[in-house]
């Protein structure tokens, strides 16, 4: 349900105002004024150099994420630094990175960076 007053926006990420299905993903956006945030729930199998980059066309991902992880886990690398993200972590991650799913339960994380929410996963 939207609720919006002068004062606060309160939406679901249930009900999204748009949702992107690349391979072995959900992009959840929801607009809240001017500002942006999305729910990425990535599958086990998913990466984004084999889900993502067909789409973009670009070597790595161009987009800055600032989020909070929800549910599961996430690799990230980096040019030559590699890392882990886990529920309950919160993180930055800058442009020019690979990143896929560890294991075999799927990655939810809220995305809260206006621009990532409204340009991952589309043509650029």
């Amino acid at each position: 349900m939207d609720t919006q007053h002068t004062a606060f926006i309160k939406r679901s990420y249930d009900e999204p105002d748009e949702r992107r299905t690349p391979p072995h993903a959900v992009v959840d956006v929801v607009r809240l004024g001017s500002h942006s945030s999305a729910r990425l729930t990535l599958q086990p199998g998913w990466r984004w150099s084999e889900s993502v980059k067909p789409i973009v066309g670009t070597e790595h991902c161009q987009v800055l994420h600032v989020g909070v992880v929800h549910e599961g886990r996430l690799g990230v690398s980096h040019g030559t630094d590699t890392f882990e993200l886990a529920k309950g972590d919160v993180y930055v991650i800058e442009p020019g990175h690979d990143a896929w799913v560890i294991g075999d339960e799927a990655f939810v994380g809220f995305e809260f960076e206006s621009n990532a929410a409204e340009h991952y996963a589309t043509v650029s």
